[in-house]
Order: C-alpha cells, then sequence, then structure tokens
C-alpha cells in the first residue's frame, strides 16, 4: 500500500498538467473565451468608455456607476480582466496549433497508398470498369493524367501475398485541396497574432511599467512641467497611444496617455512646432478639412523635418506616428460684459483666456466662479420654420402655460428642409456656485434675425452636460445692442416708473364719458403690472416670480374657469399697453424719443415682453456678452509607437487566406487499384480490372460533377445516356 501510495503522488502531477494543457487547448475553452470576448465588446462598444464618474451617475445612478467602475466596464479594452481573456486566448490558441500542426503536416506528406483493396468497395462513391491495357500501363497513364490535373500522385506496385488473399496490382493514390488543412493552421496563427498584436499595441506594456518599474499614475493638477518623473515614461517606451495638443505657433513634446484613474505622460522623441492650422467647413458647419503645417524638432541631434499632417495622412518619425485628431482652442482671449438679469447685479467688464484661469465674481448677494469653457467662431444653425430656436409671437395671443414651457425649451422638430445659416461667433461658460455646482452657459455675439424681423440676442442655458441648450431670446434695439431691454426691466422694478406707466395708459384708454371705469383700469393695470414684474406674488406657495407664469397661476386661483380665457385676453391687452408706456418712459430716462406705436414697435415689444417673462426663470444674475476676442487655434494629435500594427496586420492577412481555403478549397483523395484480368489473374495480363474510390472533405455539387468528370476520363467510361421516355 504504501508504494501505491507513493507512486500516485510521482504521477499526480504529470496527470494535472496534462488535464490542464488538455483544458486549454480544447476547442470548447476557445470558444467560451471568445463568447466573453465578444460580450466585453459588445458592453465596451453601448457603454461609453472613459467618461467622467458624473457622467455615469447622471445616467445610470449611484450604485451601477460605482458597478461599472469597480468591473472596470467603463474601460473595457484597457481592464486587467480583458487582458487576461486575451493571453488565455493567445495560449489556447497556440496549444491547439502547436497539437493539431505536426499531424496535420503529417497527413499532408501521407498518400494512404496502403489502403487495402477490399476497403475501395465501403466507399460512397466508387466506379470500376475493364480496361485493355496492363496494370503497369494503365497506372503510369493514370497517374500522368492526374498530375496534369493538379494532383499530387504516388504508385505503389504489389506482390501477391503468399496466402493468396491479396492479389498482386498496381494502387494509384492521389490526393488535392492540401491547402484545405494549411487554411486550419493559417485561420488558428491569425488569432494569436492578432491578439499578440493588440496587448502589444494596448495597455499591457504601459501598465506592466507601473506594475514592475516604478511608474505610477498621476491623479493631481497644474503643469506639465511640475509633474515628477515617477509619473513620466521614457522615450524608449516600446510601445504607446496618446494625445498632445500644441497651440498655433507653440510647441509640445509630452504626450498624455489617459489611464483609468488618472494619467501618465509620454516623453516623445521629438518636439512638435505647429506652424499654421488649416480649417475649412462645409456648409452645414461641419468640418471638412483640418491640416496641421509642423515642424519635428528632433531633440538629440537638433534636425528639423517640416510635414503637413491630415486626417487619415499622418506624418511617422523615429517610428512613431502622429495623427491629425482634432482641433480645439489654444488659449484665445475674450472680452465679456456682463448683462444683468436681476434687479441687484451690476453691469461690469472681465477679460480671460479660453481653458485658463476662472475669475470670482461678486453680483449682489451672489458669489460666483466665472470659468471659461469655449470659443467658438462658427456656428451654423437651422432656420427652417424659426429655426432651433423658435420665432417670436404676439404676447396677445400667447397660451399662457405653453409659452411658459415653450420659450426656454428646446424647439419642436419639423420634417421641413432645413435652412442653414452662419449666426457667428458664441462664447461657452460656467457659473459654478459656492457649493461647487455649476451651470453650462452658451451666448452668441451678435443679434440673429430668427425670419420674423425682430433680431434678437441667444443666450443659451443647461443643467448637465447631456441635456440641449434652452434659449432666452433678448431683442436688440435699433442699435443692435441689448440696452434698451436692460433699462426696460430696470424700469420695471422701479415701483415710481410702473405707476407713471399707468397713468399713462389710463388717461389714453379711458372714456372722458365713462370716468368711472378709470379705478377699475387702473386696479387691473396695477395688479397686472405687479404680477408680471414680481413686486407681487400671485399667491403665497407660488413657484413663480412674475411674469407670465405668475398672471397664470392668479387666473387659476381667482377666476372661474368659464370666464378664464375672456379675462385673460382682456389682461393680456391691459398689459401689453401698459408694458408700451414703460418701454417708452425708460427711453425717455434715457434722453431718447419714444417709440411710435407701429408694427416695427410693436414687434420688439412683443419679444421684449417674452424676454421679461423669460428672464424671471434664468438662474444667473447676469449674462455674460463677448464684445472681442483674439482667436487662438491648437491641433490635437495623436501619437503611437504600435509595433504590434504589422503584425496586426499579418494576422489580418492570415486570417483572410485561413478562411478562404478552409470555406473554398475541397480536400479530396482518389485511390485507383489496378489488377491483371480477374480478380484470379487467369489471362494473358492485357486486361486490367480498375477499381476506383473518391473521397471528398466536404460533399458537394461541385464534388459528385468532379467524380463523374474523374470516373469518364480514368476509367474510360461512357456517360450514361438519359432514359427514352
Amino acid at each position: 500500500m504504501t508504494v501505491s501510495t507513493h507512486g500516485l503522488r510521482v504521477h499526480r502531477g504529470p496527470q494535472l498538467l496534462r488535464a490542464a494543457v488538455e483544458l486549454l487547448s480544447s476547442m470548447r475553452f476557445a470558444i467560451a473565451l471568445l463568447t466573453v470576448i465578444c460580450i466585453a465588446s459588445i458592453i465596451g462598444t453601448v457603454l461609453k468608455q472613459h467618461e467622467p464618474i458624473n457622467n455615469y451617475i447622471n445616467q445610470f445612478g449611484p450604485f451601477w456607476a460605482e458597478l461599472f467602475r469597480t468591473a472596470r466596464l467603463d474601460s473595457v479594452y484597457s481592464a486587467w480582466w480583458f487582458l487576461l481573456i486575451l493571453l488565455f486566448l493567445v495560449i489556447s490558441t497556440s496549444l491547439c496549433v502547436a497539437r493539431n500542426t505536426p499531424r496535420i503536416l503529417i497527413d499532408l506528406r501521407t498518400f494512404k497508398e496502403d489502403i487495402r483493396a477490399q476497403s475501395l468497395k465501403a466507399f460512397g462513391q466508387r466506379a470500376e470498369n475493364r480496361l485493355a491495357e496492363t496494370p503497369d500501363m494503365a497506372a503510369n497513364r493514370i497517374g500522368q493524367l492526374l498530375v496534369s490535373g493538379g494532383w499530387k500522385v504516388k504508385l505503389q506496385q504489389r506482390n501477391a501475398s503468399a496466402d493468396g488473399k491479396a492479389a498482386a496490382g498496381w494502387m494509384v493514390a492521389a490526393r488535392a485541396g492540401g491547402a484545405h488543412k494549411l487554411g486550419y493552421i493559417a485561420a488558428h496563427s491569425a488569432i494569436v497574432l492578432v491578439c499578440i498584436g493588440g496587448l502589444l499595441d494596448g495597455d499591457l506594456v504601459v501598465r506592466a511599467q507601473t506594475w514592475f518599474n516604478g511608474k505610477s499614475v498621476f491623479t493631481g493638477g497644474g503643469m506639465i512641467a511640475d509633474v515628477a518623473p515617477e509619473h513620466r515614461l521614457s522615450t524608449a517606451n516600446p510601445t504607446f497611444r496618446g494625445n498632445i495638443l500644441v497651440p498655433e505657433g507653440g510647441r509640445g513634446n509630452v504626450a498624455i496617455l489617459n489611464q483609468a484613474d488618472g494619467v501618465l505622460l509620454q516623453e516623445l522623441p521629438f518636439t512638435i512646432e505647429l506652424k499654421k492650422f488649416i480649417v475649412d467647413y462645409y456648409s452645414t458647419g461641419m468640418p471638412k478639412l483640418f491640416a496641421s503645417e509642423v515642424v519635428l524638432h528632433d531633440r538629440e541631434s537638433g534636425e528639423q523635418v517640416p510635414a503637413r499632417i491630415e486626417v487619415n495622412h499622418p506624418a511617422s518619425y523615429k517610428g512613431v506616428e502622429i495623427y491629425q485628431s482634432s482641433f480645439d482652442d489654444g488659449g484665445s482671449t475674450v472680452k465679456l460684459k456682463a448683462v444683468p438679469m436681476a434687479a441687484a447685479a451690476k453691469p461690469f467688464e472681465v477679460e480671460g483666456i479660453i481653458g485658463g484661469p476662472s475669475t470670482e465674481i461678486t453680483n449682489g448677494k451672489d458669489k460666483l466662479t466665472l470659468e471659461y469653457a469655449a470659443l467658438r467662431v462658427i456656428n451654423v444653425e437651422n432656420f427652417a420654420d424659426g429655426g432651433t430656436m423658435g420665432s417670436g409671437a404676439d404676447v396677445r395671443k400667447v397660451d399662457l402655460r405653453h409659452g411658459i414651457e415653450s420659450r426656454l425649451g428646446a424647439a419642436n422638430k419639423t420634417n421641413k428642409p432645413k435652412v442653414l445659416r452662419n449666426i457667428g461667433p458664441s462664447i461657452g461658460y460656467k457659473l459654478r456656485d459656492a457649493a461647487g455646482q455649476a451651470r453650462e452657459y452658451q451666448n452668441y455675439m451678435v443679434p440673429v434675425d430668427a425670419g420674423d424681423g425682430q433680431p434678437v440676442f441667444l443666450l443659451g442655458m443647461r443643467e448637465k452636460p447631456e441635456e440641449p441648450f434652452r434659449y432666452l431670446r433678448v431683442p436688440a434695439d435699433e442699435q443692435g445692442s441689448m440696452d434698451g431691454f436692460v433699462r426696460m426691466r430696470t424700469a420695471l422694478g422701479d415701483p415710481a416708473t410702473r405707476e407713471r406707466a399707468i397713468q399713462r395708459y389710463i388717461a389714453k384708454a379711458t372714456d372722458p364719458k365713462r370716468p368711472e371705469m378709470a379705478e377699475q383700469l387702473r386696479v387691473s393695470a396695477a395688479r397686472a403690472l405687479a404680477l408680471f414684474s414680481g413686486a407681487e406674488r400671485a399667491k403665497a406657495d407660488a413657484a413663480s416670480q412674475g411674469g407670465w407664469q405668475a398672471i397664470a397661476e392668479f387666473m387659476e386661483a381667482n377666476v372661474p374657469e368659464a370666464e378664464r380665457e375672456r379675462a385673460g385676453t382682456v389682461l393680456v391687452r391691459i398689459l401689453n399697453d401698459v408694458l408700451f408706456e414703460v418701454l417708452n418712459l425708460s427711453r425717455e430716462g434715457a434722453g431718447m424719443a419714444a417709440l411710435p406705436n407701429d408694427e416695427k414697435s410693436q414687434g420688439y415689444l412683443t419679444q421684449a415682453v417674452l424676454a421679461l417673462s423669460d428672464a424671471h426663470f434664468y438662474p444667473a444674475p447676469v449674462a455674460m456678452m463677448m464684445t472681442d476676442f483674439t482667436q487662438v487655434q491648437a491641433s490635437v494629435f495623436q501619437v503611437a509607437r504600435a509595433p504590434g500594427k504589422n503584425i496586426v496586420y499579418l494576422g489580418c492577412l492570415l486570417l483572410i487566406v485561413g478562411i478562404f481555403a478552409m470555406l473554398y478549397v475541397r480536400e479530396r483523395r482518389l485511390w485507383v487499384w489496378l489488377t491483371p484480368g480477374g480478380a484470379s489473374g487467369d489471362n494473358d495480363g492485357r486486361e486490367t480490372v480498375a477499381t476506383m474510390a473518391f473521397s471528398v472533405n466536404r460533399k458537394t455539387l461541385d464534388s459528385d460533377r468532379e467524380f463523374e468528370h474523374l470516373k469518364h476520363r480514368l476509367l474510360a467510361l461512357k456517360k450514361e445516356e438519359p432514359a427514352s421516355p
């Protein structure tokens, strides 16, 4: 028993090793790995990769966002488990190729000429005939015919056995289509090569340096020059893929490699100097061409190499490919003017740099941080049927609730043809409050005519990055500025001005023969103007602070539903006339002439009233309007050293060849057994009995036709005539 137990211990190790090799090289294991890779690739395609964690929280919630981050589903293709699966797939496929290749190569060199003559009768495709020639002559003739048809042939002469069970004769063994099995080797080798190339060009080498070479991911901020050496990869790094932003007239020699929890800096063996950035646009506003005129400065020799980089036309230097990835702002300077949108706000001017330091602003009781986000010089919008910004409407025909919901909302889409128009530069910025919450704004520099004849300034705002911008439309006065709107809003907030406007309205609207109506008009006008201006809340728990929403809530709370439509029409007309007096009083206070009560003035008033109503929903005390800018463009280059690229190309070529060979090349084998005379050889040797058998790995109509052709050509069998009807 002791010896037996010891023997088991001795042989258990090799048995486990063989079992592991059998598992790794099995087809089931490889298919399971490919299935997991396919599922992971679907996840990586559907789920946006390398997004900030807040984006996942906003879209899926905290639980799923944390799950995605823990399972590395937000960076599938660089996740450790994905790379591990690829590694196991390489091992599995390599073992499979290693196990089967020797057997395949041996089979390709084997003609199987030793097959028994009796076994030929078991083949499904076989034929027999008598030939008027000796067996050796028949064997040589058949062999030459097969060779001329592209077959590989081997002839074997057999002697009769001593016991007489096996007759003497010639065996012609031939094979064709051996590339079918070579296709198996090529296809499986292609999988190995593609995976190896993917591992080389992926994050595996970079991660290995963080694991074994003392490198660590950088998670802080600041200048690139201040980043410590442990966060930098040397120019000798064999594989990397990163991005580098170079402003026009500037230089850069450090690429950013994004990691799941930070970045690594990749030192380049050269410096990229951007001489000129070229961009051309389609009529839709989409870039048609962007290219960069650069000079590459060698960091060792100082050699200067000029190059032009375009999309799909990269430059290459010292084994590093430089691709034109995109373009961005390179630090444009902007001058902004704050337009008051709240009663306590004051105008001021500020200057900043896009992407540069933020500015602390204090306006009224609000303390905000102004972040300069983006400058867009070209903005092409669709103005079909009012375009993306909507169109104006007469306040006397406004559905109060629909007006509130639609003014700041995204415009409805239509199926009408697009009317594209460049509406000029815009400034994008963020206002961040003391709690760290930020709203994003996009304001256009020049007024836009949306098709109703009244130019408006477009002030966009959104709470979250995934939301569309909602636009406040502020009318431009006759000088093309927002000053007229600001003056009117200031006048509306002044109780004395409101009282004077009511008095003017009563003087014009009251019939001298009916003086008793003056007091009723005064009460209605004062209440409507107070509600609209926000001086009086419609009710204690009202959510709105003024505008049409406040009036709508007042109507719902105080007017019976049957009388609401008629009362609303009267109230809107009264308010429109009083606001016209407020507008003229604001102009008179600025030393300007009053506007005549014509169609043009009413168009301006209509848009101004809508903007005043919507301004109560504007979430900032000021709107930052751009007055001047100096654009500096920048190119975003993707730099890559990809030694696995050629390996992947070779793998793709082998995969194409292998699949073609396996699908379209048929492996065929043919045997012809030739014996003299009858089975006992009882003639003069000038007649031969021929038995032919045909084998194919995949039986098709083509293989049937080939068998018929060989049968008639080699055995001189006549084609069967179709039976007479």
